[in-house]
């Protein structure tokens, strides 16, 4: 595949540059230049990213770094049995943990819940950092919810960090699925409060918690910069105006009131009445009628 020319390889982290010294030059500075390709595009073009990571693969599949871009392209991507065997091959060559939750996520997404909690029980959970620690916990949260023990998905993630008041990267996620499972375990109304907690951490836009506060609050978020509904504004502030000429144009000249005009409150009109609503008598000819002659005027003429 083409990569730009400005891509020189020298991007990547420098302990990937220096598993790639393994390599020849020219080969190592190929593969990591395919390397940085796939970590521009893994968010916004996960296809893409996926097709420079097999490139990479093919050219040094015996490189951890390699087998373990590969496997995180192939999740996005969810192709799940080609991720967890790269990530597979990636700790074995390593000995790391830190990608203990992401396999188990594989298991969920090969429709295998119950062995992604057989792994949140495992000794390698312990050897965790803080971060892979709860993200542990949404994995297995996430798999007790799949498996429908949507209580047990609520008990999974009540720990001291979700109860901690400080903000960590984490934060949003863990307080957003903690909602979510007291949605999906029938307490909607305590959900409300951690949805308003998981968007007060969600700097990064990471979560869409505040949508999900603003549904359960009857709220509706509008884009302001959508050119459709800039569109819909336009095309109904026509419509206003056109309504306004029309009423103008029915008035009678000089301003003098139609007899026949009803007095009632304009919004009230607006809110009870429609154009096709008020009858029109097809017979007027615009003119007021003229009153009846009393009987004084008759003996006058």
């Amino acid at each position: 595949m083409p990569i730009p020319e400005d891509v020189t390889g020298f991007e990547i982290d420098a302990d990937v540059r220096q598993e790639l010294k393994s390599l020849p030059k020219t080969l190592a500075d190929d593969v990591a230049r395919n390397l940085v390709m796939v970590a521009r595009l893994l968010d916004t073009e996960p296809e893409e990213a996926y097709q420079y990571s097999r490139v990479a693969l093919r050219l040094a599949s015996r490189v951890a770094a390699v087998r373990e871009a590969a496997g995180f392209a192939s999740y996005v991507t969810q192709r799940y049995s080609e991720a967890l065997t790269e990530f597979r091959a990636s700790r074995r060559m390593t000995g790391r943990v830190d990608l203990w939750p992401v396999m188990a996520d594989c298991e969920r997404g090969l429709g295998r819940p119950e062995r992604a909690l057989a792994m949140a029980g495992e000794p390698e959970v312990k050897q965790l950092d803080k971060a892979g620690q709860v993200e542990m916990r949404l994995v297995a949260a996430g798999a007790r919810g799949d498996m429908e023990q949507f209580d047990a998905a609520v008990v999974t993630l009540q720990s001291a960090e979700l109860a901690s008041n400080a903000v960590h990267p984490w934060s949003a996620r863990l307080r957003y699925a903690y909602a979510d499972a007291l949605i999906a375990a029938g307490r909607a109304d305590e959900a409300r409060d951690w949805f308003a907690k998981a968007a007060d951490a969600d700097t990064d836009g990471s979560t869409n918690a505040s949508e999900r506060l603003a549904e359960i609050d009857g709220l509706e978020f509008v884009d302001a910069l959508d050119p459709e509904l800039a569109g819909e504004e336009d095309a109904a502030s026509e419509d206003e105006g056109d309504r306004e000429v029309r009423a103008k144009s029915k008035a009678p000249a000089g301003g003098v009131p139609d007899e026949r005009e009803m007095f009632e409150d304009e919004e009230d009109v607006e809110e009870y009445y429609d154009e096709d609503d008020l009858e029109i008598d097809e017979d007027y000819d615009g003119e007021a009628p003229k009153r009846a002659a009393s009987a004084d005027e008759r003996d006058e003429r």
